[in-house]
């Protein structure tokens, strides 16, 4: 069983917790926990005892959530920890040269924050990090459903509705889907249909503040830099990036045109596996370049 389903579904003698929140350490103790178990299956797979570790984090950290990422994955049983901008590793997971003298942006719609940045000679010139992303779509989505239809429903039912009939735009035809929950006058279980012109109306909010950030990035780019975006276009990745029509959005707002990554869910992930496996060549792009043992 995925543990995601659990969520909302335990015992009273079982809590669920998210040991990581908005893109930080919300649970430091949770987290270790989580950490320590990774990093002994990894140990174990590949006969390493202390192995070396990159771990993605959003570009709006603060230094004591720095030391406080690199002392969970050191107490955990790293050997050496590198942090990475997320959105440096998703640039690197969607295959962009990071280290050309040309601007590219991308934009990693992730599970707790939004990372935008312009990215030139392997450093990132211009960055912006929301803090409104998959989670708070969701949470727009229980709100609607439970403002509009009385309907409680919790946040695994409400990631599913947004990534099945979620969109930023309307689409061509208007899609349904039917949803469970718990009614709010009665208490019973109830049954309801749910389209995705009113998930597109139950997000927009949260939508055009992500659609403001990539706006305000591209404002602060510098000329020569700005000149090659326009050329190349915008790159979506994360899970946000999945949502449909939210890349024709973003092309009509900024009036450029936009990409979505190929496995845009995998971006970040991929560019921390490219950066471990090349780490010198591309050790410039971590943020604590030296060792921390």
């Amino acid at each position: 069983m995925k543990l995601k389903k659990c969520y909302g579904r335990t015992p009273a003698q079982i809590q669920a917790i998210r040991p990581l929140k908005d893109g930080v350490i919300a649970d430091f103790g949770a987290t270790q926990l989580m950490l320590k178990n990774l990093i002994s299956k990894v140990c174990q797979r590949y006969n390493v005892i202390r192995p070396r570790v990159v771990v993605g984090v959003p570009s709006g950290i603060t230094e004591v959530e720095e030391r406080a990422v690199e002392e969970s994955v050191l107490q955990a049983g790293a050997k050496e920890v590198y942090l990475i901008e997320e959105p440096m590793a998703a640039a690197i997971g969607a295959n962009i040269d990071v280290a050309e003298p040309a601007g590219n942006i991308i934009v990693d719609i992730g599970g707790g924050t939004t990372e935008v940045a312009v990215i030139s000679l392997g450093g990132i010139v211009v960055s912006n990090s929301l803090r409104v992303a998959g989670d708070e779509l969701d949470e727009d989505i229980i709100n609607y459903i439970k403002r509009e239809m009385n309907l409680a429903i919790g946040e695994t039912t409400a990631e599913q509705i947004k990534i099945q009939i979620g969109c930023a735009m309307p689409l061509m035809a208007d899609m349904s889907m039917e949803v469970r929950g718990r009614d709010l006058t009665t208490g019973l279980p109830r049954n309801i249909q749910v389209y995705s012109s009113q998930i597109q109306e139950a997000m927009a909010e949260s939508i055009s503040e992500i659609v403001e950030c990539v706006k305000q990035t591209l404002e602060k780019t510098p000329p020569e830099l700005a000149s090659d975006i326009v050329e190349k276009g915008i790159v979506l990745a994360g899970g946000g990036a999945l949502i449909q029509n939210l890349d024709k959005l973003l092309s009509i707002k900024t009036e450029m045109p936009v990409y979505v990554a190929e496995n845009p869910l995998e971006c970040v992930v991929k560019g921390t596996e490219k950066t471990i496996e090349d780490l010198e060549k591309l050790k410039s792009v971590l943020i604590n370049g030296r060792r921390r043992k």
